[in-house]
Parts: C-alpha cells; structure tokens; sequence
C-alpha cells in the first residue's frame, strides 16, 4: 500500500515537471525567432502577435501586425489629418504615436519584435497604419523599409514647399513660446548675409525631388502615393477616396463624415455621431513674412518643383 501511494506521487511530480508554463499572451517587445532588425519574417503568421482575452488582452482573433502601410510624411505636410480621417474606416487600425522605428537607432537596434509591439490589436481583416513624417526625408529609411517589406503601400502626403517652410517654424516657434523660451524671426532663419539661407533645415524638408528619388531606389512609384495636402484641407473627401482605392480597401468614408468648422477654419471630422477636430495646435496662423522675401522663396523652389513635377508625372498647384 505505501509502495503503491509512493509510486502515485513520484508520477505526479514528473508529471508537473513535464507541464510547460503557457503565457496569456507573448510579450510584445519580443523579436520574433530568429529575426534581425530590418530583416523581413517570413509570414503574416510570424508577424502577429495574438491575444486571448486574459490579462487585458483583445479576444481571440485580434493581434498585432507590422504595419501594411506607412504614411512617410511630409512633416508639417497633413500627415495627422491624414491619419485622423484614413482611421474612419473601419478596416483601418491606426498607432496613436508616431513610432520613429526606421529613422532613430534607438529603436531600430532592438528589432521588428519591437516595432510589432507598438502596433494596435487588430482583426485579420484590418489594416495596419503608421505614420512618422520624418521618414521621408531620412536617408536611411527608405532601405530599412524595403527590406522590412517590399511590398508595401507607402502614403506620402505633401503641400505647397513655401507653406511648408511656413508652418515648419511655426511649430518651433509656439514649442519655444509654450517653454517661454525666445525664439529667432523666421526672417533670422531665412536670411544669411543678405541671401536666402539654403542651409536652414526647413528648406531642405521642402526639396521634394531630392527624398522622392532616395524612395524611388527601392521602391517603384507605384507604390507610393501622393496625397494633395493643400486640397485634402480645402476638401477632403476626394482625397480620401484616393487613398481607400489605394489601399484596396472599401469606400466606406463619405462626404458626411466631414464638416466645416468655421470658428477653427477647417474641416472636422463626424465619426458614428461624434463630432471630433484636430488639436488646436493644428491650422495655426503662420507668421507674417516680408512679400520680398516670400517672393524669393517661391523662386528658390521653382526649378526644384519643376523637377519633382517631372519625376512623379503631375503637376500640383504650387507657387
């Protein structure tokens, strides 16, 4: 009897040995087996990261992807607009942040495992959208990206060059004015014994044809479309349109799910009965600029928009 109660016990006890912890959920900062930052996995299956219900997890059949577009900006182009109103779609999971995968090494460096777990939970018909405008004019990103997925759909959405400068210290700007901290005329930036200063880093941002062809090495035009920003505020629902067919997703956004919100200048959006704007950091007044000066930085851009005019076979109504 004791031999047999003691045999009973000796094979429970290997019988717990053998049993393996099974986690709720993978841990989302995990790199997938065998992967190595900006190398492709080899499946929509290695991709996903599943959730079960548990520990606040989605239910089954919800999981983080990497994302099957990008939108690689321009920074001050619209990109947040754009982002706001792709995500009225039902088939559109969005990541709420900017996520700087690609351009910072901070982040690169600790793999695709990372960049998944930086994704929403979303169904298997979804999908999965990031945006970080500083993609674009990185010249490292455009590699990275490639090898991550050769196949992705890429939005780059862009507005008149000027404007953009405009608005590209504009933001500085009220970042400086919002710490109380001074900050330099946009004419002290612009100007450089007597001349326009082709070293400001905002100028740069806005020599379109320059990036563009960075991209164009490693993916096919194609791939990348290119969203007005100007008419996407003047009148967005076109616009959108073109991005749905894009993206091979259904028209689902409509003309009523947008409004114009005349106290804030443009349009908002109206979502299932909500209504929802913009922070009120977006469509902020530009400063006032010298029309000398302006006019010089219309002429500075004319040849670069020629060249970007001919490299993507359309004309945008630019200065």
């Amino acid at each position: 009897m004791v031999s047999s109660t003691a045999a009973l016990l000796l094979g429970a006890v290997l019988l717990v040995a053998q049993l393996q912890p099974v986690p709720s959920r993978p841990a989302a900062a995990a790199a997938a087996p065998g992967a190595e930052p900006g190398q492709p996995e080899l499946s929509r299956r290695a991709a996903t990261v599943q959730g079960d219900g548990r520990d606040g997890a989605p239910p089954n059949g919800s999981a983080q992807q990497l994302p099957q577009t990008i939108i690689i900006g321009v920074r001050k182009g619209g990109t947040r607009a754009l982002l706001e109103m792709l995500s009225l779609h039902p088939d559109v999971a969005a990541a709420e942040n900017e996520v700087h995968f690609f351009d910072w090494e901070e982040h690169y460096s600790q793999g695709l495992g990372w960049y998944r777990g930086q994704m929403p939970f979303s169904s298997p018909q979804q999908l999965t959208v990031e945006k970080t405008p500083a993609y674009f004019t990185s010249p490292k990103v455009p590699e990275r990206v490639h090898s991550m997925n050769p196949g992705i759909r890429l939005l780059l959405i862009l507005r008149d060059p000027s404007e953009r400068v405009l608005s590209d210290y504009t933001q500085v700007f009220y970042n400086h004015v919002q710490k109380r901290k001074p900050y330099p005329s946009i004419e002290e930036f612009l100007v450089r014994d007597g001349r326009l200063n082709v070293g400001y880093k905002a100028l740069n941002r806005s020599l379109y044809h320059v990036h563009l062809h960075n991209w164009l090495r490693f993916f096919p035009l194609r791939r990348i479309h290119i969203v007005d920003g100007d008419r996407l505020i003047r009148d967005p629902f076109p616009e959108i349109q073109k991005v749905e067919r894009f993206l091979k997703l259904s028209p689902q956004i409509n003309a009523s799910n947008f409004y114009f919100n005349k106290t804030k200048g443009f349009y908002c959006l109206r979502d299932s009965g909500r209504d929802r704007c913009l922070h009120e950091s977006k469509g902020r007044a530009h400063p006032r600029v010298d029309p000398r000066l302006l006019s010089k930085l219309h002429e500075y851009f004319h040849e670069p928009n020629k060249k970007f005019f001919e490299l993507v076979g359309r004309t945008f109504d630019w200065h």
